[in-house]
């Protein structure tokens, strides 16, 4: 199913020509590596240009999904999955498998209709019934929906609404339901700015070999995969998930600065940290892992390291006093320890 008004017949026709062979894995390649050393390791992730949002419709499907999941994962990258509540429902293991993988799962609407076409009880229960299939399958109620087509009308808005949902729409059309090949998906995603989000799907092959240059390209650009903030609708840094209670680390000198560093959201072998410095705006931060985590993507802060790769110092950017980090813990899910001090 697509995300775009196209005559039906055309649609399924196009449908039935997408590529769905699973050998695609050889094509995860570009891995996200963590930190640099004495060894000239690469640095980890630099998301000063912002975030954007990667969103894959009309999931999960059990030919796609796997290997969607597999490459975005080798990537490093996380996406937003719009999923109908009909392969929710025939493909629970696969949903969960989603969530589990660090992606936040969506509402596409039960059967992929015209929603604009339908009834307000008939709407309702399109988006009803895809809600209480997702919490089912994932323990998670969504916060976001994606009208099929891009359709939507004020009938459909108040629905939503009563539901608690936030409309996504897209400022990027991939145009992988439209046979775009592999080389006009990563063009189509090179145009990303901060904020914006870009459409793709589950079912297509071509899409899934693009990951790994969609990847390569967003990294050149300090650009960084987020979440769709469920105010907003726009991708911005992956947050949420129970927080720790706050360890903080004050410098010991009068006058001095303090960093408070919090847990956040953890999926699979990584977790986020926020650390959070007062006493002063002119701050330089320490944050030592303890081996064998490896800090893999920064935000909000111009970082540093040491010779190890185990010290980073971060300063500030001019984006407040607060900055974040993702961390692959390797099995140590300790939070690292911080300081500070003023510089």
């Amino acid at each position: 199913m697509i995300d775009t008004i196209t005559p039906r017949g055309t649609r399924l026709s196009r449908v039935r020509k997408a590529l769905v062979t699973g050998a695609l894995t050889a094509l995860a390649a570009g891995l996200v590596v963590a930190l640099p050393s004495s060894a000239g390791t690469a640095a980890a992730a630099d998301c000063s240009a912002g975030y954007v949002g990667l969103t894959f419709d009309d999931g999960p499907n059990p030919g796609t999904t796997t290997n969607l999941l597999n490459t975005l994962k080798a990537n490093g990258l996380r996406a937003t999955m719009f999923n109908t509540g009909q392969n929710v429902q025939n493909n629970p293991s696969l949903t969960r498998a989603q969530q589990d993988a660090g992606m936040w799962v969506a509402n596409h609407s039960w059967s992929h209709p015209h929603l604009t076409q339908l009834g307000g009880s008939q709407i309702q229960s399109e988006l009803q019934r895809t809600q209480q299939a997702i919490q089912q399958a994932t323990g998670t109620t969504p916060k976001l929906f994606r009208p099929p087509y891009g359709e939507t009308n004020s009938t459909l808005r108040s629905i939503e609404q009563q539901l608690g949902l936030t409309e996504v729409l897209w400022d990027v059309d991939s145009q992988d339901w439209n046979n775009a090949s592999t080389s006009q998906i990563v063009q189509a995603a090179g145009r990303l700015q901060n904020g914006q989000v870009i459409l793709m799907h589950d079912n297509y092959a071509t899409t899934i070999a693009a990951i790994p240059q969609i990847a390569a390209n967003l990294r050149s650009r300090n650009l960084c995969a987020g979440m769709i903030s469920p105010s907003t609708g726009r991708a911005v840094a992956p947050t949420g998930g129970p927080t720790a209670t706050p360890t903080a680390t004050p410098t010991g000198d009068p006058g001095g600065c303090t960093a408070t560093i919090s847990r956040g959201q953890q999926w699979g072998d990584r977790f986020n940290a926020s650390v959070t410095v007062s006493g002063s705006a002119s701050w330089i931060a320490t944050v030592t892992v303890r081996s064998p985590q490896k800090i893999i993507a920064t935000w909000n802060g111009s970082p540093s390291w040491d010779s190890s790769g185990n010290v980073m110092t971060m300063r500030p950017n001019g984006s407040g006093n607060t900055f974040g980090f993702t961390v692959m813990h390797n099995g140590n899910q300790t939070l690292p320890s911080v300081s500070c001090r003023v510089g």
